[in-house]
């Protein structure tokens, strides 16, 4: 059996697994960022493997290599973590500090959502099909994987949360998906319409299942705005399946049957399929590392 160690970097946290060749996240070790500086950011990552690799069983000498996501642009050739909205990596050689850190020769990087994104397909077990994965989270964003390659672009593609939606509780009532359906968008929203400072996204997703008016309107704001960036989604790629996943999804099923109801509404028959097609993802918080640590052990 061969293992690699994964790893999901974000801005408020850092998971690190060991990953088998069968995609099964044997163990892992989570510990808090610490984005004010580029070299204690980095710290932090090893500070992290190096607590998953002091409690498993598996040396490190057993590991083929270390994959990680990390969230923006990526250049993958190189190794470099070009840009990114919450940490201070600008034009970061993180494979080569990981890779003379660790002495591990073979280490992969890619844009977070690219790395989750990979281990839904290979769990969906698809080949020839067009795949889609849209986050819904701290932000909003996609990835795409067309007959097992994935759709990049010039390095930026599926960065869904950039698009502006129609959104009347906004101010001018067009904003990007982000700023008015993400997890901090929607904690803003509820404080400000419910009245309330301690407000946060888990409490109004309470207040709506206790059938608050204020509550229900917001959540029904909420799913027309992500209804219009999954209508665009299928109407440019016409997708054979969508995933979803993010906190504020998996923690809330039920938003994907209120995203299937008003969807229906905007499709044509020819795209009516997706309905059939459309689910929560099933690997939880895990996804990130089982992605990378897939990067390494794949022809990736």
């Amino acid at each position: 059996m061969k293992y690699a160690i994964g790893i999901d970097i974000g801005g408020t946290k850092i998971a690190s697994g060991i990953v088998n060749q069968q995609g099964d996240l044997i163990q892992q070790e989570i510990v808090k960022s610490d984005p004010s500086d580029r070299e204690k950011m980095f710290e932090k990552v090893v500070l992290c493997v190096e607590k998953l690799m002091n409690h498993s069983s598996i040396p490190l000498s057993d590991i083929d290599g270390i994959g990680a996501g990390v969230p923006g642009k990526i250049n993958r050739e190189n190794g470099i973590a070009i840009f990114q909205n919450n940490l201070p990596w600008s034009n970061f050689p993180f494979s080569e500090r990981i890779r003379d850190h660790f002495k591990i020769n073979k280490v992969t990087i890619d844009n977070d959502v690219y790395m989750a994104t990979y281990a839904e397909w290979k769990a969906a077990s698809l080949t020839n099909e067009l795949f889609v994965y849209m986050t819904i989270s701290t932000g909003i964003s996609s990835a795409i994987i067309n007959a097992g390659q994935f759709v990049r672009g010039a390095g930026f593609a599926g960065e869904l949360g950039l698009i502006p939606v129609y959104a009347p509780y906004e101010k001018e009532n067009r904003e990007r998906l982000e700023k008015t359906a993400s997890g901090p968008a929607l904690e803003k929203h509820a404080k400000n319409r419910m009245n309330s400072d301690a407000m946060t996204a888990k409490d109004l997703f309470q207040a709506f299942y206790n059938k608050e008016p204020l509550a229900k309107e917001l959540v029904d704001d909420l799913t027309s705005s992500l209804v219009q960036g999954v209508y665009m989604i299928n109407s440019l790629l016409d997708p054979h399946k969508i995933v979803f996943g993010g906190s504020v999804i998996t923690h809330n099923p039920l938003l994907l049957d209120l995203i299937k109801e008003k969807l229906d509404n905007y499709l044509i028959d020819e795209q009516r399929h997706i309905l059939d097609n459309m689910s929560i993802s099933q690997l939880g918080n895990g996804q990130g590392m089982i992605g990378a640590g897939l990067s390494v052990l794949d022809t990736f």
